[in-house]
């Protein structure tokens, strides 16, 4: 007896035995149920779905010697001859091979005759989307109304090319691409009653190389069992897909949580002894971060028989959430950049270097350190302007910098100003009652009045704040403080050096002279960013 293929011998006979299209089978069941038959349907979705499989369900379900039905007996001769390919009154056309207006026209003049044996003629049309327009307009009118004994049923990997006057005769099913579990449990069903042993990574390995179909997933299995040999097992599927081995990936990742460039780069020249895809890798190593952030966020969307699920979670909790989102981006636009690369090689360590020099973890000097967690207390300084890493918490001992957000102590708080008081000269203080937001207050907070005359106030701004004088920033702190002062004022705007007699220049100073951060800053040898010290009312 000749070997039948797997996608053949477990088709499923029901739709009890169908996986993955639930919502179909729900909506046909429930239709057979209370007779409600429709006199076409489209099923549309991509390859290996079950399409042709559910069109030759439903035909057994209208053809059934017992009646119709949603569990067809599978005995009688209908039933037996639909499972065969060979009964008489159900008409499987390709319209693939079958385009032309006169092979339509062939077909549709025999509908009118009444089935040979069974309830209802069924005419499953696969492809239909390669109909040409000419091949549509002719069956336009059997279709809205064939006779009471025809039944269509259509499919299409590509609904989109079927003209809308043949979509709107025709009930509308879309099937989904199956998930990776479904796929995997499916075999694994499968397997026992072929008797084969298999491993669980493997069969998940042979899931997601399906893509959500199916029949690709059991041609797989198929090639699988001859590569191995009888017994699927991860090893051998990997070889057999090309996959990456997901050691090297953690590797990786390990490497670049370390900040430890030369083990990254020794694992990614172990990938290239072994011929290994590296867009593929890339591909998953994308899927090893996502992992890792769903073992961050949500442990529980994590299977419990995850791969390597002890090296998952232990660089989930190493990790920032941060850096994990930043190196998934990295590898998807190394990915997209590949084919511009000198080579795949190149292009995949560039994308790894690319991981160690922009993660939160790399220092200012372009030198690799420790991420996440596991970043050391050693700081790198920039030269010219000194920033030390400060623990904010004692007990911890990851360092962080000091980020101040700074109120301005009473010594300099903001005092009221009536409008009927003239301006004193105290911009600093001005600046800070100003009913104003956005760039005009950080116009006005980081400008340093020159003068005030004849209700002109004249200001200077560092050259690298022209960004802020802006007209609408300007016209915003102009109406601002004459509603304040209670009187017309105008502003005039000019660049250079200013002498730090700003808000932010005086929040710089509040912060430098208060004792906590001086102990700290002594303590530590630190010092203070003073980009980070942000003023506030």
């Amino acid at each position: 007896m000749s070997y039948q293929v797997l996608a053949r011998k477990w088709r499923p006979k029901n739709f009890e035995s169908l996986v993955g299209q639930e919502h179909v089978v729900r909506a046909l069941t429930h239709a057979l149920d209370q007779q409600r038959l429709h006199h076409a349907y489209l099923f549309a979705g991509t390859r290996g779905v079950g399409k042709t499989t559910l069109a030759r369900i439903l035909a057994k379900s209208f053809n059934c010697e017992t009646g119709i039905t949603p569990k067809p007996c599978g005995k009688c001769t209908a039933c037996l001859e639909i499972d065969s390919g060979r009964y008489v009154d159900l008409l499987e056309v390709d319209a693939a091979t079958n385009t032309r207006v006169e092979e339509m026209r062939e077909l549709l003049e025999n509908a009118i005759y009444a089935p040979s044996r069974g309830r209802f003629k069924v005419y499953v049309i696969d492809e239909v989307h390669q109909l040409s327009n000419h091949a549509f307009n002719a069956m336009l009118k059997t279709l809205e109304e064939p006779p009471e004994h025809i039944k269509f049923i259509l499919a299409t990997t590509d609904p989109q090319k079927i003209p809308v006057t043949v979509l709107s005769r025709c009930l509308q099913f879309n099937l989904k691409q199956m998930p990776a579990d479904s796929i995997a449990g499916h075999l694994e069903q499968i397997l026992g009653k072929e008797n084969i042993e298999s491993e669980p990574d493997a069969l998940r390995l042979l899931a997601r190389g399906a893509h959500g179909s199916m029949r690709d997933a059991l041609s797989l299995l198929d090639q699988a069992i001859a590569y191995s040999g009888g017994t699927v097992s991860e090893a051998a599927v990997r070889d057999m897909l090309g996959t990456i081995d997901q050691t090297f990936l953690l590797d990786i990742v390990e490497a670049v949580a370390r900040g430890d460039a030369a083990s990254a780069l020794a694992s990614a020249d172990g990938m290239l002894s072994r011929n290994v895809s590296f867009d593929g890798a890339l591909l998953d190593l994308a899927g090893l971060l996502h992992r890792i952030a769903l073992a961050q966020t949500a442990p529980a969307a994590l299977p419990e028989d995850e791969g390597n699920r002890t090296r998952v979670l232990a660089l989930a909790g190493s990790l920032d959430r941060e850096e994990v989102q930043l190196y998934y981006q990295i590898v998807i636009h190394t990915r997209q950049d590949l084919p511009l690369a000198p080579d795949d090689y190149a292009g995949f360590t560039m994308g790894l270097l690319r991981m160690l020099a922009f993660g939160p973890g790399s220092g200012e000097n372009g030198q690799s350190v420790p991420s996440g967690h596991a970043r050391s207390a050693a700081a790198v300084a920039k030269p010219g302007k000194p920033r030390v890493a400060v623990p904010t918490v004692a007990a911890r001992t990851t360092p962080t910098v000091l980020q101040a957000e700074a109120s301005i102590p009473t010594e300099i708080a903001t005092r009221p100003i009536s409008p009927t008081v003239a301006f004193d000269g105290d911009w600093p203080a001005l600046a800070l009652a100003l009913n104003v937001g956005g760039l005009a207050r950080q116009l006005a907070q980081n400008s340093e009045l020159m003068s005030f005359a004849g209700g002109v106030f004249s200001f200077r701004l560092p050259a690298t704040a022209k960004h802020l004088v802006e007209k609408s920033s300007q016209e915003k702190l102009r109406m601002a403080l004459a509603e304040h002062l209670g009187q017309p004022v105008r502003l005039a705007f000019e660049f250079g050096e200013i002498g730090g007699n700003t808000v932010h220049d005086r929040a710089v100073a509040a912060i430098s002279q208060d004792g906590f951060v001086r102990e700290l800053m002594e303590t530590f040898d630190a010092t203070i960013v003073d980009a980070s010290i942000k003023p506030t009312q």
